[in-house]
């Protein structure tokens, strides 16, 4: 559904027979960044790591300060994304196993198919997440064409990690069959059961170059025990260092084949995601060990994409967003002295909780966009969610958004290119333990009954039996619970999330 019209940009002309052409459409570039927080980026405050790329992208376009994933963790997130459906309307969008099932059915638009069919070439590059193939866990046909998958949901092009860095299988995906993949050497996957004679990071630590914090200590990968066991495809498995400059380059040659007619590119970064294990010449670049190394190496990507664009002559006539799936957390799974080398480095910036929170550093994220000439300059406090990006892309290209589809997502153009400030009625945020729902003054934490702080995180989740109601203009870091103050207005946003539950 749409709160705006659509908006067609430029005149339309007219040919010699009279019929009417549309004009150029922008090519559309959205860089999705892993667990990256709000205080991450230079841009957003951060002083222990600079990332300059992003922060040229910031100063060049418009730089949001309330924008929100769809989600607190991954699979979650990037399903909302891509669908313009609230991912917990449905109760199969939690973060998904590497041998899950595609999350994401073919009979469902998405921001992909919508923009391939207004003449879009399509591709996804880096992190999935979200499934692939179908009839259950672990019936994929690793060593086959496996379907469906991306091209099966609109897009053209395919160059993925089958779930994400932590997890296996560790093989690229490209175009739905595991690359470089030695026939005589087959793939196993398991989630349940140990192959025989393959070390795991729990009986074998003394093969590990990292070490696990908590879980992640079965198959060893390049030295790293991940969740999942693994056996073959010894030629396929990705060098976890390289893993930026593989993607990195995937992303830079999707560009060039496609320079000369209109393209839309998702790419999604491995960085910052756990493990972390930046190349070589990013170690060192700052003093919070391998999690800010990422981020710079992160922002190395940006750079690329961007330097890309620029030599291509594209720069002016392509739409960039960059923006992350979740709010950050600092170990998440390996001992890489992410929380000792912390410093006063805050990654959720002035905000509380964090990745898994229901409190808003778990889905408030940075959100860049950047189109010369088109976008205004400078910082926005508008509302926006990435749940919009559907309808507000169909919005920006003439297409409508298809009967019954993304019934969750608005067209915000206007909103997000800084020619209004109009913000939507309400955002719902998910977490692992519940949902909130922010009106743009107040911020409403339904009650749950889950544990208040993950005790491998250590990060607070916000749950709580009793409803909580914070006045974010003037409490943003969540401390002043005011649902006994006011338990009209508690009343209020609840009715209104049980209304948006029951009536997208």
């Amino acid at each position: 559904m749409n709160k705006f019209p659509l908006l067609i940009l430029g005149s339309i002309a007219l040919s010699a027979n009279g019929q009417q052409h549309m004009p150029d459409k922008p090519n559309i570039i959205f860089i999705l960044s892993d667990d990256v927080g709000y205080g991450d980026l230079s841009c957003y405050g951060a002083k222990a790591v600079q990332t300059p790329s992003i922060d040229n992208l910031a100063s060049k376009g418009i730089r949001f300060t309330h924008a929100y994933a769809c989600s607190s963790t991954c699979t979650p997130s990037r399903y909302g994304l891509l669908t313009g459906q609230y991912p917990w309307r449905r109760n199969d969008t939690g973060i998904a196993r590497g041998d899950a099932p595609m999350i994401i059915s073919p009979d469902q638009k998405t921001v992909a198919s919508v923009l391939k069919d207004a003449g879009y070439e399509t591709g996804v590059v880096g992190k999935w997440h979200l499934g692939l193939g179908e009839g259950g866990f672990n019936n994929q046909a690793w060593n086959d064409s496996i379907t469906p998958g991306p091209k099966q949901i609109g897009f053209d092009y395919s160059f993925i990690m089958a779930a994400t860095g932590d997890r296996v299988p560790c093989v690229f995906v490209e175009n739905q069959r595991v690359a470089r993949l030695n026939p005589k050497d087959p793939i196993q996957v398991s989630y349940t059961t140990p192959f025989e004679g393959e070390p795991t990071g729990k009986a074998n630590p003394e093969l590990l170059k990292l070490h696990p914090s908590h879980g992640h200590d079965q198959a060893i990968v390049n030295g790293i025990s991940r969740i999942g066991f693994m056996k073959g495809g010894k030629s396929a498995l990705w060098v976890d260092e390289n893993i930026a400059d593989t993607i990195t380059t995937k992303a830079v040659n999707f560009i060039e084949r496609n320079r000369n007619h209109p393209f839309f590119l998702y790419f999604c970064t491995q960085d910052i995601h756990v493990p972390r294990v930046p190349h070589p010449r990013f170690r060192g670049k700052t003093t919070m060990g391998a999690r800010g190394d990422a981020i710079v190496e992160f922002d190395w990507s940006v750079g690329r994409i961007t330097e890309t664009l620029k030599r291509l002559g594209l720069d002016k006539n392509t739409l960039i967003i960059v923006s992350s799936d979740n709010g950050p957390v600092v170990d998440d799974g390996y001992k890489d002295e992410a929380r000792e080398k912390l410093g006063n480095h805050t990654p959720w910036g002035p905000l509380r909780g964090g990745k898994y929170s229901a409190f808003e550093a778990g889905t408030r994220v940075p959100f860049i966009l950047s189109w010369p000439g088109n976008a205004r300059k400078g910082t926005s406090e508008a509302m926006v969610s990435q749940i919009d990006l559907m309808a507000t892309l169909c919005g920006l290209v003439g297409q409508p958004v298809p009967p019954g589809s993304a019934p969750d997502s608005y067209n915000q153009l206007e909103v997000w290119l800084g020619k209004s400030s109009k913000n939507r009625s309400c955002i719902i945020e998910q977490s692992t333990g519940t949902l909130s729902l922010v009106d743009g003054i107040f911020k409403y934490i339904q009650p749950s009954n889950g544990p208040k702080t993950d005790d491998f995180t250590h990060t607070e989740l916000g749950n709580d039996p009793e409803p909580q109601l914070y006045n974010l203009r003037d409490d943003q870091d969540e401390k002043n619970n005011l649902a006994r103050q006011h338990p009209e207005m508690v009343k209020k946003l609840s009715d209104q999330l049980t209304k948006s539950k029951s009536n997208p």
